[in-house]
């Protein structure tokens, strides 16, 4: 009887053993508060930043510029060349706001130079199709139409220039990158713009005086601009012969 009993037990405790897999696992420990959070999205960039508003605004004010240009009256030439003056004025200050307060958008930088192109596009056209009646440009109406067709041609060329290597390399895309030619190039551009739609002013008692400044600064602006689109071209076929 004892060992029958003993047999029992023996059989018991084999069939159940003393440490079971389930036993031996580790209860999982309670996830964090912060793990459970979920990870954090990356911020998109507003669309709408101040700079990207006023590089809008340049753009709205070219229908302004050209119904001001063509109106009579004592306060239209001042309109125009106000709002040329402010457009150049907020053409800087875009940029320099984006670079010290971060806010520069990918909309921003496609829409900035489309309204520096619409801005003197439009200016050159209208000086050319209503220049001012001064002995200079009597003389010589072709004064203002050639540096026009060359500042506009470029302004066409490198568009087409940088379209065409935002599909290369990046090495080719930096070499049409914005350098100190093409900002000097603008300065003098914009300086030579206002004097010139200046000098339509009845009441600038200087105005005849604008005149050979502003044409001169035009045919500087205009060199300035297909130099500098020279040295982009060199600069992207030195990238391609490597």
């Amino acid at each position: 009887m004892p060992s029958s009993i003993a047999t029992h037990l023996l059989k018991a405790a084999a069939a159940k053993p003393l440490f079971s897999p389930r036993a031996a696992q580790i209860p999982a420990l309670p996830r964090s508060p912060a793990a459970r959070r979920p990870l954090p999205q990356p911020v998109q960039p507003r669309l709408l930043t101040l700079p990207t508003v006023l590089t809008i605004g340049r753009v709205a004010a070219v229908p302004f510029l050209i119904s001001t240009f063509y109106m009579d009256g004592p306060w239209a030439a001042t309109a125009t060349t106000g709002i040329f003056l402010a457009a150049a004025i907020t053409d800087w200050l875009d940029g320099y706001i984006a670079r010290k307060m971060h806010l520069g958008t990918p909309f921003g930088a496609f829409l900035d130079p489309v309204a520096d192109k619409l801005m003197v596009a439009a200016t050159l056209v209208l000086l050319c199709t209503k220049p001012l009646e001064t002995s200079l440009l009597t003389n010589g109406p072709w004064l203002l139409t050639v540096p026009s067709i060359a500042i506009i041609g470029r302004e066409i060329t490198m568009s087409a220039v940088r379209e065409w290597a935002a599909s290369q390399n990046t090495q080719v895309l930096e070499a049409v990158a914005v350098n100190n030619l093409g900002k000097w190039k603008t300065a003098t551009q914009m300086t030579a713009l206002t004097l010139l739609l200046a000098s339509r002013d009845p009441s600038l008692h200087v105005q005849g005086a604008l005149v050979p400044p502003g044409v001169a600064l035009l045919y500087a602006s205009a060199g300035l601009a297909i130099w500098s689109l020279v040295v982009y071209i060199r600069n992207i076929w030195r990238i391609l012969l490597k």
